[in-house]
């Protein structure tokens, strides 16, 4: 389907929102405002403390990155986990915006990919079956008839070997892991390296890269469950603008039918700014239990170019949040399926009290040859990166 672009910025706003995290809310509608940097004069620090062990006996580490401007972002080898990610609001007062558990014990338990790196293949697989190369693989399902986020084992399941470092302007994380042959039913030995980087200009980058030894197929992303207002409350009243025309239409099992179809007259338009819980009812059929979760197509120019993705705003606190990423595609999850049942500090995590803005390539793409490809080979890198970027108004 030829796609009719509504809401793609010029390349000069592209870039300034990249580099500098604007945000384009005035009045209902968008307009280049640049808002203050958060306060903070503290140094750039990264340190280690011991956070656990897994029921087999492996020790898992907390790294606490801060970039001297108020924010803090502590992270698990545990499946790289973003487990905490501390911004002040426009008060200066700070709190956690990114969903967590107490326990190592509790995240084996749930599984809630709370934070964490997905891997082999962030979102779903029809029927956890895909031919290659003339053979046919299949996959453990997980998630109704589908497989989902790497399967049983995925890499938020696993302990990362991490490096941290400290450079000019920025600490960071290195994490790597390499994924055996066969590992959940994927082909090939995958080797990934996944760089965490927090800057003095509140910048918090995501750069990936994998190799194989053997052709394959990857979908790398991360599962952070956001609340600009801290914990525990509805997301409802953030408001959110998405750079895409597009979305993925899905049949009962959230699989994509193949179709790209506008946004345009749908719940799903977010090329103007809307309250997330503004539509949220219109949104209809019982497998998205009464919220989006739904792969939106991004306006981008040409594949891997770095592209304005999506721009939070919580009025409350005063927290922006601007994404931007070299992927096609974002996932919008509104946490539709947290029941409560998860409970951490004191609080529960209930429907629609976190969101998702997974950055990826299109769910089911290595049975859908005209989504963009997910295929990797060897002597290929796989590259991707997404930033997201923090002020307060």
């Amino acid at each position: 389907m030829k796609q009719t672009t509504r809401c793609l910025f010029n390349r000069s706003v592209l870039q300034t929102a990249a580099a500098a995290g604007a945000f384009f809310f005035m009045s209902g509608i968008f307009a280049a405002v640049f808002a203050q940097p958060l306060r903070g004069t503290r140094n750039m620090s990264v340190t280690k403390s011991e956070f656990g062990k897994t029921a087999g006996g492996q020790t898992v580490d907390k790294y606490t990155l801060n970039n001297g401007k108020g924010i803090s972002v502590e992270v698990l080898s545990l499946g790289g986990i973003i487990y905490s990610f501390n911004v002040p609001d426009k008060t200066g007062k700070t709190a956690n915006i990114s969903a967590n558990l107490e326990t190592v014990a509790e995240y084996e338990k749930y599984r809630p990919f709370f934070g964490a790196l997905i891997g082999r293949y962030g979102n779903r697989i029809a029927k956890g079956q895909f031919t290659l190369d003339g053979k046919e693989y299949t996959l453990p399902i997980n998630n109704g008839p589908n497989a989902l986020h790497g399967g049983i084992k995925g890499f938020d399941t696993v302990v990362w070997n991490v490096k941290p470092f400290k450079k000019r302007g920025a600490v960071g994380l290195t994490l790597t892991y390499s994924a055996k042959d066969g590992e959940e039913g994927y082909p090939g030995q995958l080797d990934v390296t996944v760089v965490y980087q927090l800057d003095a200009q509140n910048r918090w980058t995501m750069d990936y890269t994998a190799k194989t030894d053997k052709t394959t197929v990857l979908n790398l992303t991360n599962h952070t469950f956001w609340n600009l207002a801290g914990f525990p409350n509805r997301h409802y009243d953030h408001i959110l603008r998405l750079n895409a025309d597009q979305y993925l239409p899905t049949d009962n099992t959230l699989i994509p039918t193949g179709h790209l179809e506008p946004v345009a007259g749908t719940p799903l338009d977010f090329c103007q700014p809307h309250k997330i819980g503004e539509r949220i009812s219109e949104i209809k059929g019982d497998h998205f239990s009464g919220g989006y979760d739904h792969c939106w197509v991004l306006n981008q120019k040409r594949p891997g170019q770095m592209t304005l993705c999506a721009e939070v705003y919580e009025p409350k606190s005063g927290r922006m949040m601007t994404i931007a990423t070299t992927e096609p595609g974002v996932q919008f999850y509104s946490g539709n399926f947290l029941d409560g049942s998860t409970k951490a500090f004191g609080h529960s995590y209930d429907k629609h009290g976190a969101f998702c803005l997974e950055t990826q390539h299109f769910p089911n793409s290595p049975n859908q040859p005209e989504f963009p490809s997910t295929v990797l080979k060897p002597g290929e890198t796989f590259r991707s990166t997404t930033i997201h970027t923090f002020r307060v108004k």
